[in-house]
């Protein structure tokens, strides 16, 4: 009775699979504080792509750590054709074509010796228009590697407008933009530190926004869309879902969540230590950010929950 009359339904195609892909390494490497997640190998990652297709997940979310001596101010591992995102793309493309989505995080944190997501100036503060002439040559290369959807999270103001710009330039009108439009400074992202080898040093709290603040988010909304944002998202999802709700209700492009490293993470804990039931946690968890109003869910947990619908 409860299956019939159920108002949410979690399908295999509203997940999405954030994946990283590693430079430099011959296996994969376990992610510890993120248990059952790996950086992986070029090799690795095909095979999971391959089999997160299998399972029916609608997309791929790929996140690229060069070399700890190829980092620099600039990032410009990031905007080298054959950077590790740049080659990943073009290796997961080339092994499951246009069957799976594609996406590629366009970012420059995991590519600078700083670890911020954009340039800084000389009094160490991130510029954001400087960081807007490197999003806009980010886009060109992930696009020329095959990416079908780049997914600008630097939280910088007017990125969205300036690599629709840079993409329509070079012929790729087709790319379409994920835009992490509300975007939170959270305590939930230190896993995801460990995962991408991140070098950063204090926060990002002048760009990403006040987990305090709820109208921030819809004006931030608004800006993306008027730049030309095919899909929005909310980030961190769970801390997040009035947000998520309130942005869903706001607009009629498709609205993602990402359940992220640090939600993952305290799941994965607490059902080691046998405090909840892990499986029936991460389907109410994702359950949850789906009744929000999200239409896909970016989730570690994809390939698996996919299995299991």
């Amino acid at each position: 009775m409860r299956r019939m009359v159920a108002e949410t339904r979690l399908h295999p195609a509203d997940l999405i699979l954030p994946a990283f892909v590693r430079e430099g390494i011959a296996a994969p490497v376990e992610i510890e504080s993120m248990p059952g997640v790996v950086q992986h190998t070029r090799d690795t990652l095909k095979k999971a792509a391959v089999e997160a297709l299998a399972a029916g997940v609608s997309g791929i979310m790929l996140f690229g750590v060069p070399e700890e001596s190829k980092k620099d101010a600039v990032g410009t591992p990031g905007t080298d054709p054959d950077g590790i995102l740049q080659l990943a793309i073009r290796d997961v493309r080339a092994e499951v074509g246009d069957e799976l989505i594609v996406m590629s995080d366009l970012c420059l944190d995991e590519t600078t010796d700083h670890g911020h997501c954009g340039v800084l100036d000389a009094e160490g503060r991130v510029d954001n228009d400087a960081t807007l002439e490197r999003y806009a040559e980010m886009a060109q290369v992930q696009a020329d590697a095959g990416a079908h959807v780049v997914g600008p999270s630097g939280m910088m103001d007017g990125q969205i407008g300036v690599i629709r710009d840079a993409l329509d330039q070079v012929g790729h009108e087709d790319v379409s933009i994920l835009a992490y439009t509300a975007k939170y400074s959270s305590a939930f992202y230190g896993p995801f530190r460990e995962a991408v080898g991140s070098s950063l040093k204090g926060d990002r709290k002048t760009y990403q926004q006040d987990p305090a603040n709820s109208r921030e988010s819809l004006r931030e909304l608004a800006l993306d869309l008027e730049e030309g944002a095919d899909m929005v998202m909310v980030k961190p999802a769970g801390p997040y879902l009035d947000i998520l709700a309130k942005v869903a209700d706001a607009v009629d492009v498709p609205v993602a969540a990402y359940q992220i490293s640090g939600e993952y993470a305290m799941i994965q804990a607490a059902a080691e230590r046998g405090w909840i039931d892990r499986d029936k946690a991460v389907m109410e968890s994702l359950t949850g950010i789906k009744r929000a109003g999200a239409n896909m869910i970016l989730t570690y947990w994809a390939t698996e929950v996919a299995r299991q619908l």
